[in-house]
């Protein structure tokens, strides 16, 4: 007969070997779980790359979501195909396929343009007016006085630097000039410079032998030893193109209203000062110009008189045709087409207050100008 010590010990010892199976399950469980946490994720489903066909798919392009290996199969792919590997934010998705990813693609897409239109918005240069009512009234005072005066816009570094004004019952500028010395490497902003000085009395303090300031007379002694009749004063004509760049010669002798009058001005004026080795460098704005550009209008008409010529001589009978001479002249009417040479000082003054023909330094009618001013 067995006794109840037996059965109780047996029965702790199933118990015992019960828990360490247990254990041992967890463990091996535990483990395999470590290990799958250990190993590598797969970021792709099991596809092949694209390219090479014999290496597991690693990448995805954003564009044509075609798959990848390695970067060498990335751009091998991008100069294959053509393709940008910029995702289309823009794309077409059909409602079957919207998936919460599409939604905030979308939502940052919205964001996106609504930063960029505020920047827009934010810009000086765009919410700053081009021209401001103290340059529409210098302007319209200068016209006045035969000078075109035109405007950088107000974020320019020149037109912030700007100090010219207009005293109205003295009726005279003072205006903010920058003197250049090319053959010195220096230049100087002087402000508020009456313009019934002369140049002679501008230049003074710079490069006269006693009366100029010590250290400026240093740094421009080759201007202080030349003689007067071995400087000159330059200032570029403006309007003309950049590979023509011309320049207006100035007295130093007049003043600086009479130098600037007929000429255009972009804010303020830029004096060069020249010595007398360095003047070929500075292209006059003379007649040269001007003769080449009258040619051209000659020419331009004179072919125009030909064709013109031609046609008239088409629509005549076959037996006047020939009575008509290569140049326009019809012997049967005793009559010669106006050349540009022999325009009639009325029709070229008629030409001219419409618009079409204006000379250098030309000034047009400023009334309709004064009446938006006021």
């Amino acid at each position: 007969m067995v006794s109840a010590m037996d059965t109780v010990s047996t029965s702790e010892g199933q118990a015992e070997n019960g828990r360490e199976e247990e254990n041992g399950r967890e463990e091996e469980n535990g483990g395999k779980e470590e290990d799958a946490l250990k190993a590598p994720k797969r970021k792709m489903s099991l596809s092949d790359c694209t390219m090479c066909g014999s290496e597991e798919a690693k990448y995805r392009c954003p564009a044509c979501l075609k798959y990848s290996c390695s970067l060498p199969c990335v751009k091998k792919h991008k100069e294959v195909s053509g393709c940008s590997g910029v995702r289309d934010k823009t794309a077409f998705v059909a409602l079957s396929q919207f998936e919460e990813i599409n939604l905030l693609s979308d939502y940052r897409f919205l964001e996106d343009t609504g930063r960029f239109a505020d920047g827009a918005t934010r810009d000086t240069l765009v919410r700053t007016p081009r021209v401001t009512f103290k340059a529409k009234k210098l302007a319209t005072s200068a016209r006045k006085i035969n000078i075109t005066l035109r405007f950088l816009p107000v974020t320019f570094t020149r037109s912030k630097e700007n100090s010219t004004i207009f005293y109205v019952k003295e009726n005279r500028f003072l205006w903010h000039l920058k003197l250049i010395f090319p053959q010195g490497n220096t230049e100087f902003s002087v402000r508020r410079v009456p313009d019934n000085q002369t140049l002679e009395e501008i230049l003074a303090p710079y490069i006269h032998p006693t009366e100029s300031d010590p250290v400026r007379r240093q740094k421009l002694k080759m201007y202080v030893r030349a003689p007067a009749d071995h400087l000159k004063v330059f200032m570029k004509a403006e309007g003309s193109k950049a590979n023509s760049v011309r320049y207006h010669e100035m007295d130093l002798r007049k003043s600086l209203r009479d130098n600037l009058s007929y000429k255009t001005l972009i804010e303020y004026p830029v004096l060069h000062v020249v010595l007398r080795d360095y003047f070929q460098d500075y292209l006059l704005n003379g007649p040269v110009g001007l003769a080449s550009a009258c040619n051209r209008d000659t020419t331009k008409g004179q072919a125009q008189d030909q064709d013109q010529s031609r046609k008239d001589a088409a629509q005549l009978p076959p037996s006047q045709q020939g009575s008509l001479t290569p140049g326009g002249t019809s012997i049967l009417a005793g009559s010669q087409g106006v050349s540009p040479e022999t325009e009639p000082p009325t029709e070229k003054r008629a030409r001219r207050e419409a618009g079409e023909m204006l000379e250098e330094g030309e000034i047009t009618d400023s009334s309709s100008d004064e009446e938006e001013v006021k």
